[in-house]
C-alpha cells in the first residue's frame, strides 16, 4: 500500500464524503474514487458502504483506518528524525489574526505533543500580508484567513466564521440584530496600505471600493472605529472592548480560516502540521 493512497483513504474516512475529501486533497473526485477502488481491490474487501446519502466505513474500513493512521504517523516521525539528523528539524509558522483562537490553541498543544523535539518559530504578521510572508520565504506555513491570491500556494480550509460589522457601541446601527451591506454604503471603512493583496482588501471592504483611514493591525482597526467612527468587518465571536459592538451581516460570505504553504515546499514537518491542524479545528 502506498502512503499517498493511505492518506487518500484516511481523508475520505474523516470526511465520509468523496467530494469534500477531494476538495481537501486539492484533487478532482474521479482519480480519488479510482484510488480508493484500487485500494479495495488490493485489500480484497469493501472499505466504504456507498449510499445516495453518502458513505460510511465498513468493519474492514474501520480496521484499516486505525492501521493507516498509525502507519502515516510512523512515516511522519521517520521524516522528522531524518530531517533532524540533517539539521533541518525546524518549522516557521506565520500567524495572522487572533492568537487566542481556540483552534490555534488546540493546534499548538497537539503539534507540540506530536513533535516534542523540534524547534517551532512563530512569526506574527499584520493585516497587509495575508500569506504571512510565504511568498518572501519568511515562513514555511501560514495560519491565516482567506480569500487572497493563491497563485503558487496550496490552501487547506480549516473552519468558516460568520462576519459582522464593528461599530461604536453608541452608533445607531449597533442596536440592530442584523444588517445588510447596503446599510453601510455611505460609511467610511478602514483601508489597508497600497500594495496589499486586492482580493484580500476587497473582501474586507464588502466587495466594493471604499474610503477611510489606512490601518495595518487589528488594534489599529479597532482604534479607527473608536476614534473616527470608521466601520470595518470582523469574524463574529471575537472579544471586543465595551465601547465597541459587532452586528452580524446577512449578505457577507463567511471568513475562511486556512492553512497555506508554497507548492513544492520540502519541509517534512508541513504535512504533519496540516493533518494536526485539520483535526484541531474540527473540534
Amino acid at each position: 500500500m502506498e502512503l499517498r493512497t493511505l492518506r487518500y483513504f484516511v481523508t475520505v474516512a474523516e470526511e465520509l464524503h468523496f467530494g469534500r475529501a477531494a476538495a481537501r486533497l486539492h484533487m478532482s473526485q474521479p482519480p480519488l474514487s479510482r484510488a480508493i477502488k484500487q485500494l479495495e481491490r488490493d485489500v480484497g474487501a469493501l472499505l466504504f458502504a456507498r449510499t445516495p446519502a453518502g458513505v460510511t466505513l465498513t468493519a474492514v474500513g474501520a480496521v484499516l483506518l486505525g492501521e493507516a493512521r498509525a502507519l502515516l504517523d510512523q512515516a511522519d516521525r521517520a521524516r522528522v528524525r531524518v530531517a533532524a539528523a540533517a539539521g533541518a528539524a525546524t518549522i516557521t509558522v506565520g500567524i495572522l489574526g487572533d492568537g487566542t483562537d481556540p483552534g490555534a490553541t488546540r493546534l499548538a498543544a497537539a503539534y507540540r505533543r506530536r513533535h516534542p523535539g523540534i524547534d517551532i518559530h512563530i512569526r506574527d504578521t499584520d493585516l497587509t500580508d495575508p500569506t504571512c510572508g510565504l511568498r518572501a520565504g519568511l515562513v514555511d506555513i501560514a495560519l491565516t484567513r482567506a480569500p487572497f491570491n493563491e497563485t503558487a500556494l496550496t490552501v487547506r480550509e480549516l473552519r468558516t466564521d460568520p462576519v459582522g460589522v464593528v461599530l461604536r457601541a453608541d452608533d445607531p446601527l449597533a442596536h440592530h440584530d442584523r444588517l445588510g451591506l447596503a446599510a453601510l454604503s455611505e460609511r467610511r471603512w478602514f483601508q489597508f496600505p497600497q500594495g496589499t493583496d486586492p482580493i484580500w482588501q476587497s473582501y474586507w471592504n464588502g466587495g466594493d471600493p471604499r474610503e477611510g483611514p489606512v490601518v495595518r493591525t487589528v488594534q489599529e482597526c479597532l482604534q479607527a472605529v473608536l476614534w473616527n467612527g470608521t466601520i470595518g468587518l470582523a469574524p463574529l465571536g471575537h472579544a471586543l472592548p465595551a465601547e465597541l459592538a459587532v452586528t452580524p451581516l446577512t449578505d457577507m460570505p463567511p471568513s475562511r480560516v486556512v492553512a497555506a504553504w508554497n507548492k513544492g515546499a520540502t519541509n517534512p514537518l508541513i504535512q504533519s502540521f496540516i493533518e494536526t491542524a485539520t483535526a484541531a479545528y474540527r473540534h
